[in-house]
This record gives C-alpha cells, structure tokens and sequence, in this order.
C-alpha cells in the first residue's frame, strides 16, 4: 500500500522491519550501561569475603591445635610434677643444698626431685 510516495506497512510488516533493523550489521555498539561496574565491585567484595571467611577457618584450625598441643603439654606437665611428688628426699639433703648454693627451699626441692634424691647429681646441675 502505498499513500503520498510513502510505503505504508501492515501490522506484520512492521515486526518484520523492526526486526531487520535491530539485528543488521550496521547495529551501533551496545553502550556500557551505567550499572554494569557495580557488578565488578560486588565480584570484589564477594571475593574479599571469601577470602576472609578462608583466613578465619585457617584461624580456628591453627587455634585449635595450638589449643590441643597446650593442653597436652599441660597434661604431661601436671604428669611429670606427680611423678616428682613421689620421689623421696632426706631432709638433711635439702637443707645442705639451700645453704651451700643459697637458693630457695622450693628450688633445692625440685632440683633433688629431678634427681631422683641424688644430692651429688642435684648439686652439679645447680652448679652447671
């Protein structure tokens, strides 16, 4: 149809215009929305979270076994100081080693315990 020198399309001519038009070749490049560097700022903040969410796992398992190694540590130091409790010691062997090394009566204690009550050995690992 046509009116005045202008073509006049029906109602399906103009999809089919529309149509041509947008998917051509001579399409203009899309222009970068506005928005779009938004969703580049969200992949950094997501991947900072990840990655802090990675560093406190690391933190609570490096925590936990220094936790764990502590607390055998602390056992096998409550075990060993049972062990000296047991230990028998003279009095008199004390008394020598508080006065000829001038150290503390609960210091002349451990070193005789470590010692197995062997004044000789306890005084040359005081002197040592």
């Amino acid at each position: 149809r046509r009116r005045g020198g202008v073509d006049m399309a029906t109602e399906g001519d103009v999809e089919l215009e529309l149509e041509t038009e947008t998917s051509g070749p001579e399409r203009p490049p899309e222009k970068p929305r506005k928005h779009d560097s938004g969703a580049a700022d969200l992949e950094r903040v997501t991947d900072y979270a990840e990655e802090k969410e990675i560093q406190s796992s690391n933190l609570e398992t490096a925590m936990s076994v220094i936790g764990d190694r502590r607390s055998r540590e602390q056992k096998a130091k409550q075990e060993r100081e049972k062990e000296l409790a047991k230990v028998t010691i003279k009095k008199e062997d004390l008394e020598l080693i508080m006065t000829e090394m001038e150290i503390s009566r609960a210091a002349a204690e451990r070193s005789l315990r470590e010692h197995m009550g062997n004044v000789v050995e306890a005084l040359i690992a005081l002197t040592n």
